[in-house]
């Protein structure tokens, strides 16, 4: 019987629409059936659970699933051990203190007596006694920003990514405990069949990321132009040059990081290019 491999993502939500999102693009296809709590891959050798977010690091660290996708905050909060394969680079955002709008706020010994609602105790508490601070820690499931509205609590420690819901709950960000994404773990004791599945699915995985984060770019430039051209590029290794029909003109091909067309678009054009095309990547092999 074929290995396969037993990856715990979130049950429902935003972190579960990424991860699948992810899997297809390593051409991973999924059995219809997300209602179910497991479902297996037709195109590979892996089954995924749909599990709570909070419960998944004990399944993993349990050997009942191999791997999972998870945020780093939710690990961190859970304290179990688990093996860290890879960042993924989406679902970011930071655990932070929060306190009421207009509250004077001159630093983090402003805490220190204060009450502090969070559904993050374990990571909180680390915190506190790293900095030195002593405060009363009010664990919550959830809502945690109305705290400080019905006077359960003076300030709040809570996932941020955009700030909105602290905005319209009347809070101001002051101090971030730690930054999170969404990263691949697995268990510490895989079998080494389990294992060599797993470098398959990475290697899957680093090529839809690369593509992500990589542009193919096409470009005309008169021949006399080209060394200095090439000399502007960031790309990998060295770019394709190829010859055009019109005589003394060539197109120029390479892969930049998107993150920086816009810093050297103007250098290229400057130095003579013409016809600039960035295209995306599908697949990028590394």
């Amino acid at each position: 019987m074929q290995t396969k491999l037993r990856i715990a993502v979130q049950k429902s939500g935003r972190l579960q629409e990424e991860s699948l999102a992810l899997l297809r693009e390593c051409g991973i296809r999924l059995e219809e059936g997300r209602d179910q709590l497991k479902v297996a891959s037709r195109t590979f050798p892996l089954e995924v659970f749909y599990l709570r977010n909070s419960d998944i690091p004990q399944y993993v660290h349990d050997g009942i699933a191999d791997l999972a996708i998870l945020g780093e905050n939710t690990v961190i909060e859970k304290e179990k051990e688990l093996d860290l394969v890879m960042n993924l680079g989406f679902a970011r955002c930071r655990l932070s203190i929060a306190v009421p709008k207009g509250t004077e706020y001159p630093g983090l010994q402003w805490l220190n007596g204060k009450h502090i609602a969070t559904s993050y105790p374990n990571t909180l508490r680390g915190w506190l006694k790293q900095q030195n601070l002593s405060a009363e820690i009010h664990e919550i499931a959830g809502s945690v920003e109305i705290a400080p509205n019905i006077g359960l609590a003076n300030a709040i420690c809570d996932l941020v990514s955009s700030g909105n819901t602290l905005f319209m709950n009347g809070l101001e960000e002051k101090d971030v405990i730690l930054e999170s994404e969404a990263a691949l773990y697995a268990n510490k004791n895989l079998s080494p069949e389990a294992k060599t599945i797993l470098d398959q699915l990475v290697f899957r995985i680093k090529s839809v990321l690369a593509a992500k984060n990589n542009r193919y770019l096409l470009m005309n430039a008169p021949n006399e132009a080209l060394e200095a051209i090439i000399k502007i590029l960031p790309g990998m290794k060295s770019p394709t040059v190829v010859p055009l029909a019109e005589a003394g003109w060539s197109s120029v091909h390479t892969v930049i990081a998107e993150d920086r067309f816009w810093e050297i678009i103007h250098q290229l054009k400057a130095a003579g290019a013409q016809g600039i095309l960035i295209v995306p990547i599908q697949k990028m092999i590394v």
